[in-house]
Order: C-alpha cells, then sequence, then structure tokens
C-alpha cells in the first residue's frame, strides 16, 4: 500500500503556496493604498485576520514583503502580455496586443503602478528597480522577434533593434504613468490606436514623407 505522505507534503505545499499568495496581493493593495511607511506588519496581518507571527513565516520582514509584491505585480504584468499575444501568427497584431495589454493591465491594476512609484523613491540604492528588471529579463524573445521582422524586410533595417525596443516602451512606460498621474482624456481604444498609428505610419504625411526621401538623397534638411 502506497504511502499517503507524498500526496500530504503536495498538499501542505500548496496550501503553503496559496497561504503566500493572499499575503502577497493583500499586502500589495495596503502599500499603494497606506505606503510602505504606513504598511506595517501588524496592519497586513489585521487585514488578512491572522496573527502578525504567521506573516513571518513568509517573509522575513516588511521590505522583503514589499519586494514580492512588486515582482508578484510585474510577474502578472508579463503573464497578461503573453496571454494577449500567444496563437497571434500576424506580427503587427501581436505588437498591438501587446500594447493594449500592457496599458490595460496598469489601468485594471494601479495598486502596482504605486508600488512603483514607492520603490523608487525608497530604495534608490536597489541595483535594478524590479520594473527594468523584469523588462530585461523578458525581452529575448522580443529582441529575436523584431530582428526577424526586420530581416523579413518588415521593419527598418537602420534602426539597431535594441532602439526600437527601448524607444517603444519607455513610450508605453511614460504613458501609463501620465494615465495614472492625470488620467486619460481619450478612451484606451483611442489612445492605444494613436500610439500604434504614430509609431507604425509616422505623423508625416505622405507627399511630406516623399519629400523628406528626396532630401535624404542629397538635399540639406535641419529636421531628421
Amino acid at each position: 500500500m502506497a504511502s499517503p505522505v507524498p500526496s500530504t507534503v503536495a498538499s501542505e505545499s500548496t496550501h503553503r503556496a496559496q497561504r503566500r499568495q493572499a499575503i502577497v496581493e493583500a499586502a500589495a493593495r495596503l502599500f499603494a493604498t497606506e505606503g510602505y511607511s504606513g504598511c506595517e506588519m501588524e496592519r497586513v496581518a489585521a487585514d488578512l485576520k491572522i496573527a502578525k507571527g504567521t506573516l513571518y513565516l513568509y517573509f522575513a520582514g516588511k521590505q522583503e514583503l514589499f519586494f514580492a509584491c512588486v515582482d508578484w505585480g510585474m510577474q502578472q504584468m508579463q503573464h497578461a502580455l503573453r496571454i494577449a499575444t500567444e496563437n497571434c501568427p500576424e506580427p503587427f497584431q501581436r505588437i498591438a496586443r501587446a500594447i493594449r495589454a500592457y496599458l490595460a493591465f496598469f489601468e485594471e491594476h494601479p495598486h502596482y503602478v504605486e508600488l512603483l512609484i514607492q520603490e523608487r523613491a525608497i530604495f534608490k540604492d536597489r541595483v535594478r528597480p524590479t520594473y527594468f528588471a523584469s523588462r530585461d529579463a523578458n525581452r529575448g524573445p522580443w529582441r529575436e522577434f523584431y530582428q526577424q521582422l526586420v530581416t523579413a524586410g518588415h521593419l527598418r533595417d537602420d534602426i539597431p533593434v535594441e532602439r526600437m525596443l527601448d524607444t517603444l516602451g519607455n513610450l508605453v512606460y511614460g504613458t501609463m504613468f501620465t494615465n495614472h498621474f492625470v488620467g486619460r482624456t481619450v478612451s484606451l481604444d483611442e489612445q492605444f490606436t494613436g500610439i500604434m498609428e504614430i509609431v507604425f505610419r509616422g505623423l508625416f504625411s505622405e507627399d511630406e514623407r516623399k519629400s523628406r526621401e528626396g532630401e535624404r538623397l542629397g538635399v540639406q534638411s535641419d529636421v531628421f
């Protein structure tokens, strides 16, 4: 007869993981609303209706718990992007879905924006802020994807792929913070469409674009 120990251990491991996750999710919202300095471990324990000592079974202290909250937020954001772009064969639709999913994620989870702000303000000595560490860790597949588009002639080959990723990434990063601080003046769909139009079709009219192409062939220009 097989021993029940393995299943018991698995059950305990699952329960522990679920309890840890519940702590992180509750703490993330509390840190966002109360601020890092105003959210002590007692506050988190009271919100979860558990003993303070229980928190220390999962996290050594408030700082470790805070970092776990920020890490979880970025994992969730990356997960949202993967879900939005999976099984999407058309390359530019894939990029579009990723951009829209990014903007939608932070609109639906504004508390994670607050955590990013607090992390930057309070823990300036961190080697790499969580947001950028997460972005760098997940950039590889996108780098390969954009390079394939360049090789296939869909994207310009005179701009380094890394610069493309940085520019587009910084654009949506700044848009996310602007939305959080001052709100959007248009709908999410309109904002998303504007980004896509400007990034991939540009601001120049067709006539102006043709004129600029002529300048690139030999006519001096003060712009671009």
